[in-house]
């Protein structure tokens, strides 16, 4: 039999310096770290948003590497985010993420393609929301776009497909 072990949990006042050594973790490549920081600061205060963005990242920057994460995981932090603007914008860059890992793959390039049109569509919604001065959706949008124009093996393919199948599908 397996044996568990019972988290430890984290106080309120070491939230700060936790999603610090997070981000710091992302930026190392252990993003698995990072994880296992946010879901313990989230467990601390479930409506951190800023634990709920890095969260996201953290599991998207994954995509590819761990057996079994898919878009689903992460897909499902979004409600967490108070912000119209945040759903999208995050949205959109699981969408580019998957899409970039199903590339990565060797995933039929058309996979890859129909996920980084739905990121597009996403961040194209940030965009109408976007605060002042802050244009991240377009940045990441022309970043999908020049991806996409750059690689003529990228074609679209209809949605019944055999390419189709599992999360691989960008929802409707």
């Amino acid at each position: 039999m397996k044996q568990t072990y019972d988290l430890k949990p984290l106080s309120k006042q070491a939230i700060p310096s936790a999603l610090a050594k997070a981000e710091r973790y992302r930026l190392l490549n252990e993003p698995g770290e990072a994880e296992s920081i946010c879901r313990d600061v989230l467990r601390a205060d479930p409506e951190n948003q800023e634990a709920t963005v890095m969260l996201i990242l953290a599991l998207t920057d994954q995509f590819g590497r761990k057996p079994g994460l898919g878009v689903g995981e992460a897909r499902d932090l979004l409600p967490r985010l108070s912000q119209e603007y945040d759903r999208a914008y995050y949205g959109g860059v699981i969408s580019e993420r998957w899409g970039k890992a199903q590339l990565r793959a060797n995933v039929p390039g058309a996979v890859g393609y129909h996920w980084l049109r739905e990121a597009m569509a996403s961040f194209q919604t940030a965009m109408a929301l976007h605060p002042a001065s802050n244009e991240e959706a377009v940045l990441r949008w022309n970043a999908c776009a020049r991806l996409l124009n750059n690689q003529e093996s990228y074609a679209p393919v209809q949605a019944d497909s055999p390419a189709w199948h599992d999360e691989e599908v960008p929802p409707k």
